[in-house]
């Protein structure tokens, strides 16, 4: 048993047999309270795509100030069923159709357009638009109603435009995140179960995440509405519930090693808590300083999601470090019946383990060696790879928009379902609207309002190019360069390609900016932790490049499973976070093992023993963590879908290959001076009677 006169007196309260139900208490009167203080809270609309202060977000909010700013035309696309042209009968039965439609959406509704070839036409009604896509989908899902039951026989009527593409976003959406929800918690529950292989033992962790989880989306959408933080919810869960499993893991194997010490489990779990809380705390802090850089992005859903995200997973690790040990204790050895670990069992731990560990460092250069080829097939993924989708490859799921939009290409200008708005100086219209007109790839330029006091006036521009194509985005550049030099114009274009134009060039200084101060956190994180120059150095370095690798390696997936030609903007910097701050996880997990374990037994053999006692742990950690990003694939945008591709891809090639191999190769090829500047004689000051003790019962 170990000498109570060492026991740090936090972990002896957390596990102690009174301090453990008080604990427990207290717990419980803080979530309840929490939860009725932030029970109302719903996190903002997410509207913003460009930087707040590109010109497409100037435009739209000069086009706020125009009369009936609230109202936006929706396009109803028809069609034969049978593909054959129009009859005059047809025209006849879409005209009669205008009055249904003007009574829907209370505005004029413009006489049905039939395209040149004859096989398609369209009519255009204005409709008032909700304050967010969720209130306008519920005006377009009234307005298709009405639509399918005076329908003309034969014909085939979808409606589409931008706000049509909102709502399908939106309704796309609509028990998304239970979804989401319920997915990560059966994925978490089969993996703890196939780990633990109790009965009970899955059960404690599970509910302790699940309530972390429940109360960070509470407490994250009242600080959303609070900052006016624009953020992806889905994306904060499956943080909190992949890194809490994580530290739970970490600790319950510790756990359980130390039962197999002592007869005191209140004890054992006191250990534990002490020799793993500092490795959980540091790659929490980690985490979360690399998730607080994004306060520097531009994109307002990259920015927005920095905080909540942080809440989000120091909630998490509120929960395993102060409520998961008390239940642990409170519950006792028992917890992991049927296999209930006892002293003396004679067993050695992380078999299969020690014997990888054990050859690696006999042929080091061999494993590094095949480690490093690995991740460079994989990076070369990247070659070919582009990034930007256009309007239809951004969904998984089909949608009336997305159909119109396609019939509506297929026989009119595709422009003409999100035109270009530019809006001027009155005075200047006139040039504006020539202007517009000699740039290539414009059908049409003409006013369409003005403002109240008639100083602004707004020009609409129909492109024959379809909206998120590179010639559509390289025609809103032509149109900016024609229209900036007109004398006391002071024009701004925007709309929705422009928003997309000004969003990619946002995302890439974003990238630009966040990826080196997340290195940053993290080599300063492991600075500290490792009291190193050398091993942060060159863990970093080791981490940097299979981040790079599981990009690559996703692309191609995505490219060759799922035939998505590109990834979607937001992609390359939230995957290269999560791979570098979630594999510096692995990465102080092990070494943190390893530097304990070289005191005793020196660098070489002691990250033989980390990886042999942590090799378990670790790649369990992994594969939910995978499994869990894996589930965004559940949501259907494929931003989400792609983030969890390459972040599950990367995960496991960071838990099989890196911490396997790669870096139990380079400690053993580097040797002692991976800790330089610091020295055994240093670390051996630094170590607890704990880790003395420790090693004089090992082995």
């Amino acid at each position: 048993m170990a000498d109570p006169s060492t026991r740090a007196p936090l972990s002896d309260r957390l596990t102690s047999r009174t301090g453990a139900w008080i604990t427990l208490g207290l717990a419980v009167l803080g979530i309840t309270v929490l939860f009725g203080i932030f029970s109302g809270s719903e996190a903002p609309a997410r509207t913003g795509q460009a930087p707040a202060a590109s010109e497409s977000t100037q435009a739209s909010e000069l086009m706020a100030q125009f009369p009936d700013a609230d109202r936006q035309s929706v396009i109803v696309v028809a069609g034969r069923q049978d593909s054959a042209e129009l009859s005059d009968a047809d025209v006849d039965a879409l005209q009669d159709l205008r009055p249904t439609l003007a009574a829907q959406t209370g505005a004029e509704v413009a006489e049905p357009l039939v395209s040149e070839d004859g096989r398609a036409a369209v009519i255009v009604t204005p409709i008032t638009v909700g304050s967010d896509n969720s209130e306008t989908a519920e005006v377009i899902a009234q307005l298709r109603e009405e639509i399918a039951a005076n329908a003309p026989d034969g014909l085939v009527l979808q409606v589409t435009g931008g706000p049509a593409f909102a709502a399908d976003v939106a309704a796309a959406f609509e028990g998304a995140d239970l979804t989401l929800l319920l997915v990560t918690i059966l994925i978490v529950a089969i993996l703890l179960i196939v780990t633990y292989r109790s009965p009970v033992l899955w059960l404690i962790p599970l509910v302790v995440v699940a309530v972390a989880d429940g109360l960070a989306g509470r407490v994250t959408a009242a600080a959303g509405t609070m900052w006016g933080l624009e953020f992806d919810a889905g994306i904060v869960s499956v943080l909190v519930f992949g890194a809490g499993t994580n530290y739970a893991l970490l600790l319950i194997s510790r756990y359980r090693e130390e039962l197999r010490r002592t007869d005191d489990d209140r004890a054992a779990l006191s250990t534990a808590w002490r020799a793993t809380a500092p490795a959980i705390l540091a790659s929490n802090v980690t985490v979360v300083l690399a998730l607080l850089t994004l306060l520097f992005a531009t994109i307002p859903m990259t920015r927005g999601l920095g905080v909540p995200a942080a809440i989000g997973l120091l909630l998490a690790l509120v929960a395993v470090l102060f409520v998961l040990p008390p239940l642990l204790a409170v519950c006792g050895r028992r917890v992991f019946w049927p296999f209930v670990p006892r002293p003396g069992e004679g067993r050695p731990q992380g078999g299969a383990w020690r014997a990888i560990a054990a050859g690696v460092d006999r042929r080091p250069a061999v494993g590094l060696a095949a480690g490093l080829a690995l991740l460079a097939v994989m990076a070369g993924g990247l070659l070919g790879t582009s990034v930007g989708l256009d309007q239809l490859e951004k969904f998984r799921v089909p949608s009336e928009s997305a159909a119109g939009l396609e019939t509506l290409s297929a026989h009119f200008p595709p422009g003409e379902a999100q035109p270009i708005w530019i809006v001027t100086d009155t005075d200047a219209a006139t040039d504006v609207v020539t202007a517009a007109t000699e740039v290539e790839g414009v059908v049409r330029a003409h006013p369409v309002a003005q403002t109240d006091d008639g100083t602004l006036t707004t020009v609409m521009v129909t492109s024959e190019y379809s909206p998120g194509t590179p010639q559509s985005l390289a025609q809103i550049t032509e149109l900016r360069d024609a229209v900036h030099p007109i004398a006391d114009a002071d024009a701004v274009v925007g709309g929705a390609v422009a928003i997309e134009l000004d969003a990619r060039a946002g995302t890439e200084h974003d990238l630009l900016v966040v990826a080196p101060l997340v290195l940053a956190v993290s080599f300063g994180v492991l600075l500290v932790l490792l009291r190193s120059l050398v091993a942060p150095t060159v863990l970093l370095l080791v981490n940097l490049t299979s981040a790079i690798a599981a990009i690559g390696a996703g692309a191609w997936l995505s490219r060759v499973l799922f035939d998505q030609p590109a990834l979607d903007l937001q992609v390359p910097i939230l995957a290269f976070l999560f791979l570098v701050a979630l594999g510096i996880d692995y990465t102080i997990f092990l070494v943190h093992r390893a530097r304990r374990e070289a005191v005793r037994w020196g660098t070489r053999v002691g990250m033989v023993e980390a990886v042999a006692r942590t090799g378990s742990v670790i790649t369990s950690a992994g594969i939910v963590l995978a499994a869990v990003f894996a589930a965004l694939g559940v949501l259907p945008l494929v931003t989400l879908g792609q983030l969890g591709l390459i972040v599950g891809v990367g995960v496991l090639v960071d838990t099989l290959v890196v911490r396997t191999v790669v870096v139990p190769a380079i400690f053993a090829l580097v040797g002692d001076r991976i800790w330089w500047p610091g020295s055994f004689a240093a670390l051996g000051a630094e170590s607890s009677h704990e880790s003395r003790t420790d090693a004089a019962r090992a082995h």
